[in-house]
């Protein structure tokens, strides 16, 4: 019989996990949700700083809510959950993709493997802030690091205008098409399914 590990608290709040032999094997602190934190305020100033070329900077809008998934968003921002522009992470062999997708809409299997001749992989949680440059909950396409392709998915075509992030988990901004494209430098594909053709 596997035997569940040991749970007990640490004096900052954090979880720390031992084995049967008492050893010490995973530690859950406070101080990591402190580090998201940062990497989000970072992060979000450095989609602040980017989108200044276009003077779009002070279009930025923050909640005092968290804007973290797309039901979120849609409460903070005001607007339904399709026009939330969500941005998934994926690894393609030795680099990494975005693609935006409206967020009624699901990556299709087959027409991501289409596009991409491997199967959808998405990163791990983890891995998203020193790869792509933000971390989970404020992933957007706008100051993302080198080498990081950007795709914008027909979903989106939709509507005259969408609400992709801005960084952090409590931002977003409003774009048109014609907006989303310029500052994402983004190429458009069609790989989602799922979504209705005329949304409500």
């Amino acid at each position: 019989m596997i035997q569940a590990p040991a749970q007990g608290k640490n004096d900052d709040g954090g979880i720390i996990l031992h084995n049967r032999s008492g050893k010490r094997c995973r530690r859950l602190k406070a101080a990591q949700e402190l580090k998201i934190e940062e990497e989000l305020s970072v992060s979000i100033e450095v989609v602040r700083n980017y989108l200044k070329q276009w003077n779009a900077d002070e279009r930025i809008l923050e909640f005092d809510v968290s804007s973290a998934t797309v039901e979120l968003a849609a409460q903070a921002v005001g607007c339904e959950p399709a026009r939330i522009a969500k941005t998934l992470s994926f690894k393609v062999q030795d680099h990494c993709v975005l693609i935006v997708a409206a967020g009624d809409a699901k990556v299709d299997n087959a027409k991501y493997k289409a596009a991409f001749h491997t199967k959808a992989k998405m990163l791990p949680h983890d891995e998203v802030p020193e790869l792509i440059g933000h971390a989970v909950g404020g992933v957007c396409p706008f100051g993302v690091k080198p080498g990081v392709e950007v795709y914008l998915d027909e979903s989106l075509k939709r509507f005259e205008t969408v609400f992709p992030a801005a960084g952090s988990s409590s931002s977003a901004i409003e774009v048109t098409m014609e907006q989303l494209e310029q500052y994402s430098g983004g190429t458009w594909i069609n790989v989602c399914k799922g979504y209705s053709a005329h949304p409500h």
